[in-house]
Order: C-alpha cells, then structure tokens, then sequence
C-alpha cells in the first residue's frame, strides 16, 4: 500500500453538504425512527447516546435500503433514501448525514481498492471491472470520557463501530470475502473489515485482514464531497451514465449480467 499523501489534518464537520444533506425531513423521519435525538432537540441526550443511536441507524439502513450496484457516489442522502436502495457508498453516507445531524462530527478516509477485490462479485466479467476503486471510509468524532475512547486518538473508524478490531475478529465470525449477498455495510456489524492489517485474525476468519487490496491511502478529508471533488468518482461522467440505469437497480448479491461493472456496494 503506498503511504498517505501528505494534506493537512481533515477536522470534519456537522455541517450539511450536498451529499449529506442531514436537514432533509427524509433523514429527520430516519433518526425519530431509530430514537436519535438532534442536537437541538429540547430532549436531546445525543451526550451518551450517539453511538447507540448510529448503531441502529446501521441496522435500520440495512434493512431498509436494498443494496445495489450505484454508481453515483455523488447522489444525495435523501434522494437515495427516497429511491429505498444504494451502494455500499450511498447507505454509509447515509449514516455519516445521521452522525452529524445527532452532533457527531464525520470525516471521509479516501482508499484506492484494488478492483480484484471485487472479482467474487462478478465470474466471468473481470475484465469490465475498473482496476482501482475509490472508497470513501467514514471515521466518527466522539467524545473521548463519554465512550472510552483513546484522547490520542479521537476519530473512530465506521469498521470499528461494533467493537474493537481485535475484539471484532475474536468473535470467530467468518471474515468478509466479498462474495454473495452481504456488502461491507453489513458486514461491519458482525466481523473485522481492517484496511492497514494491524488485526490479529482469528484462524477462521483471515479476511477480516483486507489490507493487500488497498493501493494508494489518499488520506483524510473533511467530508465525501472534498474527496470527490479532489478524486472524481471511480467511472467518468458518460461511464456512469450509461451504467447507471443498469447497476442502478441491480441486487448487490445477484449475479452480474454483461454490462459495464463499477463495484461500490
């Protein structure tokens, strides 16, 4: 993996961007049905409940929000919620826009993945599979008292929001492996997903260790739209154009069809 480009520390926001667009009454209808409360709610207790809350926000998301092949990253929150299905990228930024409407801070870490990373997903069709694709990996900024957090440490990774790694993996789940129906949106909750190796796996769960299909780590940035706006999204404007209408729809576990592959969910 080559090393970070060097940028100034991202500090992330609350605020809304056109992608996390959390003042939409879509997203509101999504954190009243999952008990979040706004910062500036007149019974907000966000102070020792927010990782709860985007716990549920998770589970909620997932079963809610059928997973798809998308290909524009760049859709807003609401209007993915509108559609009831997204990418892998589309329902984690979902729960990004839940973060910050609830008074947490979100920052994106911009991975380059190897596009054999998604090979599993697509028998037949690796060659229609673009040969890096762009992750954008939320981290949370909690407060470190209320949640135990390391004070050097502040910004918790979306793939530690169920536990630690290490605790994660002792589990003895069985990794993810990129192939089936499960997406790494939900896999989250259940297994280790590690981009930087740092996990002792369990025996039977080695690919919880991710880290080999990482290329490049692009860094930190305040929000998914900086990163898009520096990166561009993993297929050109026409690219996604055409497949979109295609990918667009189908189930994130169905088997592909010959049509040009951009794998974000």
């Amino acid at each position: 993996m080559k090393p970070p480009r060097p940028r100034a520390e991202a500090t992330g926001s609350t605020e809304p961007t056109r992608i996390l667009d959390w003042r939409h009454p879509r997203v509101a209808d999504l954190i009243r049905s999952v008990g979040a409360a706004c910062p500036d709610s007149p019974d907000s207790s966000c102070s020792s409940g927010q990782l709860a809350a985007l716990r549920r926000a998770h589970g909620r998301i997932a079963a809610t929000v059928r997973p798809v092949y998308s290909v524009q990253d760049e859709r807003p929150v609401s209007e993915v919620l509108r559609r009831g299905r997204g990418s892998c990228s589309q329902r984690l930024a979902i729960l990004e826009a839940v973060a910050r409407a609830t008074g947490v801070p979100t920052r994106v870490r911009g991975l380059l993945v190897d596009g054999a990373f998604w090979h599993p997903r697509f028998p037949g069709l690796r060659r229609l599979v673009p040969d890096e694709v762009l992750l954008a990996w939320p981290e949370f900024r909690f407060d470190e008292r209320t949640h135990g957090l390391d004070p050097g440490t502040p910004w918790l990774p979306v793939s530690e929001l169920f536990g630690g790694l290490d605790e994660l993996s002792a589990r003895r789940a069985t990794g993810f492996t990129n192939a089936g129906a499960e997406t790494l949106f939900e896999a989250l909750s259940r297994t280790a997903v590690d981009w930087d190796g740092a996990t002792a796996c369990a025996a039977d769960a080695a690919s919880c260790d991710l880290s080999a299909h990482v290329r490049t780590d692009l860094g930190h940035f305040d929000s998914r739209d900086d990163l898009f706006a520096r990166h561009g999204q993993t297929l050109c404007g026409p690219a996604r154009w055409v497949a979109e209408p295609v990918l667009g729809r189908r189930s994130a576990g169905a088997r592909a069809s010959a049509a040009p592959l951009t794998p974000t969910g």
